[in-house]
């Protein structure tokens, strides 16, 4: 593989200037972000599921995951792929995926413990596959997901999320990422937690870039808003041929949800 993109990747985490992180659905959408001068490129593991028809994190777009990765890995820039919870519980068969991903030209994967059904992977098993990811891969930066406050709602387990993300950090994981952190006290506290780069989530009116780089943050991601947002330009441009204005188009069809997109392909 090539090991350039794997250094620089790493050395893309800097405290005060985090690694703005687009992320792509398809090789087009991957190689316009790589063309217009983003650093690096991820996937979101929403987009591939929904692009394929099927829903995010239930564990079955495997295939449709590795084709992207391997497509992607053309690319000029370093690559880091989701791999939801690693399409499978048993540790041998996480870590040969992202040992074939590596062997693609892959630069990271993301790894999470939320599991289908709104529940979190037991932490000894999860610190398993992080172990034996990095023992088939360790060239591969891995960010270790946990979705503490993503599946807590009002009330997210501070407490909880800084006993995963030191466990994970202590199992081998170069970043930890915690989406829907966005309090200075709680992104505080995780960085506070963990000697490795952390990573955050970009939200729409609950986090900034800037207010991130100032209190330390290694990489903000876009996840699914770049997907959700060409959903929503694809429907405004057909409003627009059909004759409604630009406003008026956009008012009947805004960004749709993460919601939004799982009951699409729901059906």
């Amino acid at each position: 593989m090539d090991t350039s993109k794997t250094s620089l990747f790493r050395d893309l985490h800097r405290a005060g200037r985090p690694l703005l992180m687009p992320n792509a659905w398809d090789f087009a959408s991957g190689a316009a972000l790589a063309r217009a001068g983003f650093a690096a490129v991820g996937t979101t593991s929403l987009g591939v599921a929904a692009a394929a028809g099927k829903p995010d994190a239930a564990g079955g777009t495997r295939a449709e995951t590795m084709a992207l990765a391997k497509a992607l890995a053309r690319l000029p820039v370093p690559v880091t792929v989701d791999i939801e919870g690693g399409f499978s519980t048993r540790p041998e068969e996480v870590a040969g995926l992202v040992a074939e991903l590596a062997g693609y030209g892959i630069a990271g994967v993301n790894l999470e413990d939320g599991r289908d059904g709104g529940t979190l992977a037991a932490l000894g098993h999860q610190t398993e596959l992080v172990r034996a990811v990095k023992e088939a891969a360790p060239q591969v930066f891995l960010n270790a997901r946990t979705d503490t406050f993503w599946l807590g709602g009002d009330e997210p387990d501070r407490a909880e999320t800084l006993r995963r993300v030191r466990a994970y950090a202590d199992a081998g994981a170069d970043g930890v990422f915690v989406p829907a952190v966005a309090d200075d006290a709680d992104v505080r506290a995780v960085l506070d937690a963990v000697d490795v780069p952390l990573n955050v989530l970009f939200m729409p009116g609950r986090t900034e870039y800037a207010r991130l780089a100032e209190l330390g943050v290694h990489r903000v991601s876009c996840g699914s808003l770049l997907f959700r947002r060409a959903l929503q330009a694809t429907v405004t441009a057909a409003l627009e041929v059909a004759g409604q204005g630009q406003g008026a188009a956009e008012a009947a069809y805004p960004t749709p949800s993460y919601a939004d997109v799982q009951a699409l392909v729901a059906g």
